[in-house]
């Protein structure tokens, strides 16, 4: 695997990719909030072989650049991720999103049809169903935000999205990572910034258009999710034309880390649809 920047529209997205370039239908893997494209670390040695797989840091995340004045909404990030795909000569291309990274992938196949050949949702936001209570709270006080020591704010992340994993182990190293690029005023600030982006305005919008999307969708749902429960993926495959359903019954939130094989089983049936 390699792993380098792109500049797009001038910030800089890190990626890096895995398979065979050139050859098969592209598979790109969007993570959601507050991952990063590690989040994929356990699935994408299992993929099918004859697919150049790209894995992607949103902007914000990971090794990725910090948001600055950039909006953070679903269609900006949809949007920098189309610009990613032109940067690459990326013509077209399953998608795979978690969580908001799901939602990013509903903006792109709603408003870029050609450019989406196959979707895939993995416990994703959709509808009004999000963001959480607790998301919702601080977006209600967004003063504290500002001036919260970041450690407390990275202890309270911990703590919320440690819920999202059956493996307890897997959760607490994965999420040191994830919280580590949240450190310092700077990290304080592009946390806030993720925070108050996360609106249900725009996945409201995209409802009525799901039934419009004509290419092959695969849901997957975690039976223990706690923040997004297995019925908003329940309503994603009925609104969706010809879409199916998984639901992996030993699964939270974090699926791909959780339970890669399960989850590259759907991508693989997925693929071969």
């Amino acid at each position: 695997m390699r792993g380098e920047f792109v500049d797009v529209g001038g910030v800089r997205l890190y990626y890096y990719a895995a398979g065979t370039r050139g050859t098969g239908e592209p598979v790109v893997l969007i993570h959601g909030f507050p991952t990063s494209g590690h989040l994929w670390n356990d699935v994408v040695p299992l993929l099918p072989p004859g697919h150049r797989v790209v894995v992607l840091d949103l902007l914000g995340y990971g090794r990725s650049d910090r948001p600055g004045t950039q909006r953070l909404s679903l269609d900006a990030h949809a949007d920098r991720v189309i610009a990613l795909f032109d940067a690459l000569r990326i013509a077209h291309a399953a998608v795979i999103g978690h969580g908001l990274g799901g939602g990013v992938a509903q903006s792109m196949v709603t408003r870029f049809p050609a450019r989406v050949s196959r979707l895939g949702l993995v416990s994703t936001v959709a509808f009004g169903d999000w963001p959480t209570a607790r998301v919702r709270f601080w977006r209600r006080v967004p003063a504290l935000l500002d001036v919260i020591p970041p450690s407390w704010l990275q202890s309270m992340l911990r703590t919320t999205l440690h819920h999202g994993y059956a493996n307890a182990e897997q959760g607490a190293h994965s999420l040191e990572q994830y919280v580590r690029g949240f450190a310092g005023a700077d990290g304080r600030t592009a946390l806030a910034a993720h925070l108050r982006a996360m609106h249900v305005v725009e996945t409201a919008a995209m409802a009525p258009r799901l039934a419009s999307i004509s290419v092959p969708t695969a849901v997957v749902w975690g039976r223990g999710d706690p923040f997004y429960p297995v019925d908003v993926g329940e309503r994603l495959r009925d609104a969706i034309p010809g879409a199916t359903l998984d639901v992996v019954p030993s699964a939270r939130h974090y699926l791909p880390e959780d339970t890669p094989a399960a989850l590259t089983a759907v991508i693989a049936h997925l693929l071969a649809r």
